[in-house]
């Protein structure tokens, strides 16, 4: 079976690669814990978010939007001796500012999805790369994301980790061609 090279170094990321990345993504709670990930990956590699993943989902309730909006200064302190994530203050604080942007954007737009997915049409971008060196960090789609979504308050939500947040949530389908979750993921809309 062909893969992205990037998925094939070991088993988590394989997994990862052949059941979820690139698959579109409509729920606000499941947008949220990507957009989270992705976010506290910011400098580290995809394989350590993907290890504390499980540490993520019991340390933010789940990825539960209005719970995780609410978590107090306190909690935020308390997370940071929690080894299960990675423990770095802004980015456990960024989470819970996210939370409540969200919030606000759902109130706007009725859903979080509604307003990310209007960014590429409310469609799947599909691309057809031939190698991953091929595939670009950042793109138009996901400069005008950030900048916007920066403009509603969020944090660690650079053009970069906007592009990743679109790859795995299916917002574009980044597989290359020689991958056999192209097609798979192409015919899914």
């Amino acid at each position: 079976v062909k893969r992205c090279s990037w998925s094939e170094s070991n088993t988590l990321e394989m997994a990862y690669h052949d059941d979820e990345w690139g698959l579109p993504e409509h729920d606000d709670s499941k947008l949220f814990e990507m957009l989270s990930l992705e976010s506290a990956q910011s400098g580290l590699s995809w394989l350590t978010i993907l290890q504390k993943r499980d540490g993520y989902r019991r340390a933010f309730a789940n990825f539960e939007i209005k719970k995780v909006a609410r978590y107090s200064d306190k909690k935020c302190q308390s997370l940071l001796l929690d080894v299960s994530i990675v423990r770095h203050k802004l980015k456990i604080n960024a989470v819970v500012e996210n939370a409540k942007c969200i919030l606000q954007v759902q109130q706007e737009y009725g859903s979080f999805n509604g307003y990310l997915w209007d960014f590429i049409g409310g469609k799947p971008l599909q691309n057809n790369w031939q190698s991953t060196k091929l595939v670009p960090a950042k793109t138009e789609q996901s400069d005008a994301l950030s900048r916007d979504l920066k403009k509603r308050g969020f944090k660690f939500i650079g053009s970069t980790t906007c592009y990743a947040f679109m790859q795995a949530t299916g917002m574009v389908n980044d597989h290359v061609t020689s991958c056999f979750r192209h097609n798979v993921v192409k015919k899914v809309r």
